[in-house]
């Protein structure tokens, strides 16, 4: 389940679990969460997925990543839009759209997130870090 990520943390009272604010417009920045005690990275997530802790620290991704999985969307939508699993330098996974042509995104490709943002689904927005040389392939 996608939750929105331009949000601000703020400190639980007496946890180190981060409450994640979606009322901040930060655009610039994902928040994510590690586990303190095994510390796994996740995305949006109540309890850790490796040893289903609730002792949760919010973190703030640098906003690199690699694209997992591309995929082009042509349902609900006026026109196609590419929806995207990308794998961000820290370990978590998060679902957004990649920036370009919709058949010039692949896996594998790095991307950065961009200060846009989806206007309808409110997913991150990101755009191709190298123009990857597919002349041959």
């Amino acid at each position: 389940m996608y939750h929105h990520s331009g949000s601000a943390a703020q400190q639980g009272t007496g946890s180190a679990t981060g409450v994640l604010e979606p009322a901040a417009a930060n655009t610039e920045t994902i928040l994510y969460q590690r586990c303190t005690w095994c510390g796994t990275a996740m995305y949006h997530r109540l309890l850790c997925p490796a040893c289903q802790g609730g002792d949760l620290r919010t973190e703030r991704s640098e906003g690199t990543g690699t694209v997992r999985h591309a995929t082009v969307v042509n349902r609900n939508t006026p026109a196609a839009r590419n929806v995207s699993l990308v794998e961000m330098a820290e370990g978590f996974v998060v679902r957004g759209r990649v920036m370009g042509p919709l058949i010039g995104i692949h896996s594998g490709d790095r991307v950065r997130l961009s200060t846009a943002k989806d206007p309808v689904r409110g997913e991150p927005v990101f755009q191709l870090l190298d123009e990857p040389f597919r002349a041959w392939h």
